[in-house]
This record gives structure tokens, C-alpha cells and sequence, in this order.
């Protein structure tokens, strides 16, 4: 069997952590949870991953200042980071690009599409 994709979700609401855990988790990805960009960074530093999925909103460091550290070191330049937001605005999926964002998914999120982008990124 091969090695199932190592997911990291960062959000600060436990129950949408806990929704995305069931819908990764029960396509047999492996998933860790961050409650804030902060928690993420701190949790990457000791571990490897696949893929990252976060949130815009959050507080201590948000979505945008996530992405933009990932992307400042090499480790996870190449890392793909997926957005799960409830916005939809052009100016934020634009920031979120220029950040370094490899895709956009918006809040409710279905979870056959969020299972599909990520295995689109993650192969």
C-alpha cells in the first residue's frame, strides 16, 4: 500500500477543523490540524507534509501571512497550499495568489471537491 498524503489543516474553528478531518481523514489521508497560522509554523518546523489547506481568518497570524512565510524558505516553496475561506472576492483569491496560494476553495466546502483538489495538487 502506498504511503497516504500527509494533510495540515489550519483553522481556528474547531468544529470546521473537525469536519475536515472527517472528509480527509476518511479518504485515508493523514491529517494534522493547526488552530492558527502560528500553531502551523511551529507544527511544520518538526514535521513533513504534503499538502497544506488554510484558512484567511484566523487570529495571531492569518491565512495570507502563512502562506507568505511557508514561501519565504525553500523547505515548502514548492508545497501546495490550498485556501478554504467563506470569501470570495476576486481582491482576496488575487492576494491569496500572490502569496504563494496554490488553489482557492470556498466555505461550505463540498468534500468530494475538497478530496479532488487535493489529490490534484498532491500527485
Amino acid at each position: 500500500m502506498s504511503k497516504s498524503t500527509r494533510i495540515l489543516t489550519v483553522d481556528d474553528s474547531p468544529s470546521m477543523r473537525a469536519l475536515l478531518n472527517h472528509a480527509l481523514a476518511g479518504h485515508g489521508f493523514d491529517v494534522s490540524q493547526a488552530e492558527d497560522g502560528i500553531a502551523a509554523l511551529d507544527w511544520l518546523a518538526m514535521n513533513e507534509v504534503d499538502v497544506v489547506i488554510t484558512d484567511i481568518n484566523m487570529p495571531r497570524l492569518d491565512g495570507f501571512g502563512l502562506i507568505e512565510r511557508l514561501r519565504e524558505g525553500s523547505r515548502h516553496r514548492d508545497r501546495p497550499i490550498l485556501v478554504l475561506t467563506t470569501e470570495s472576492s476576486d481582491e482576496k483569491k488575487a492576494r491569496a495568489r500572490a502569496a504563494g496560494a496554490t488553489g482557492w476553495i470556498v466555505k461550505p466546502f463540498d468534500p468530494e471537491k475538497l478530496v479532488a483538489a487535493v489529490r490534484r495538487v498532491s500527485h
